[in-house]
């Protein structure tokens, strides 16, 4: 029998796009040593695909604005009984502030739990090389997480179309062209002094355990999902206690 009786259930904002959903919900699996059913962390899950495009609205200012949708989400969440709150997708937490204000109950927040593992990673001065939407470079998402703890970053080279690939893992899935592709941005990132790599995008997480380098990878998905976990099996959470969970990919 399970030795672990209590949990906190937590609710995760899906549905962008559903396969980083699921994504989530396994390495959340796979982090449980479990015994029986009873072992694993409760979730509710608010799987919405028809989120407004934070692409479009980040990029093209066209659309609606998803935040209200993200806030309706959460406060549906909270109803139905979670106790935090969590979102795979890494351009959303543009709209985090919106998320927050809407619900009671705690935001586990990605560019917190990134700023923390960045930061334990590097022995000095980081440089992270983000392998993400050209959207969040725009907003200056992962500057957020990165200059409380004075590390910058750099971008694959322009020649490199991120975008292109993150539209195809949508539609189609992983391809043997989208790993190809964010190998070469990872190499590229390396090549202007990256220290670290950061996977910063939900869809380049379902290929990037198949990423080769010679710097240490970090997981935005990875981070999560050991922070939702701990979060659930704990009686207090904090996002240091994701410190050293992150590892290198192989």
């Amino acid at each position: 029998m399970s030795q672990i009786t209590a949990f906190k259930t937590v609710g995760l904002l899906g549905g962008m796009g559903p396969q980083a959903t699921v994504l989530l919900q396994q390495r959340i699996i796979d982090l449980v040593a479990a015994d029986d059913d009873g072992s694993h962390v409760p979730l509710l899950i608010d799987m919405n695909p028809q989120v407004p495009s934070r692409l479009n609205w980040l990029l093209e200012h066209q659309g609606e604005n998803p935040a209200p949708v993200l806030a309706a989400m959460a406060r549906r969440l909270e109803v139905a009984g979670a106790q935090a709150v969590a979102m795979p997708c890494n351009t959303a937490h543009h709209f985090a502030s919106t998320i927050k204000q809407a619900v009671t109950i705690p935001f586990i927040d990605v560019l917190t739990l990134i700023g923390d593992a960045v930061k334990c990673e590097s022995a000095g001065h980081a440089c992270v090389g983000i392998l993400a939407s050209p959207a969040t470079r725009n907003i200056g998402l992962f500057d957020k997480a990165l200059a409380p703890i004075n590390a910058t970053s750099v971008w694959p080279s322009d020649n490199i179309d991120l975008l292109s690939a993150i539209v195809r893992i949508k539609a189609k899935g992983v391809s043997e062209q989208d790993v190809q592709l964010l190998q070469s941005a990872a190499e590229s990132c390396v090549a202007q002094g990256a220290t670290c790599l950061l996977v910063g995008c939900s869809e380049f997480s379902l290929l990037s355990a198949r990423l080769a380098s010679d710097v240490p990878i970090l997981d935005s998905m990875d981070l999560l999902a050991s922070a939702v976990h701990a979060f659930s099996v704990s009686t207090k959470f904090q996002s240091a206690e994701i410190n050293g969970l992150s590892s290198r990919l192989d």
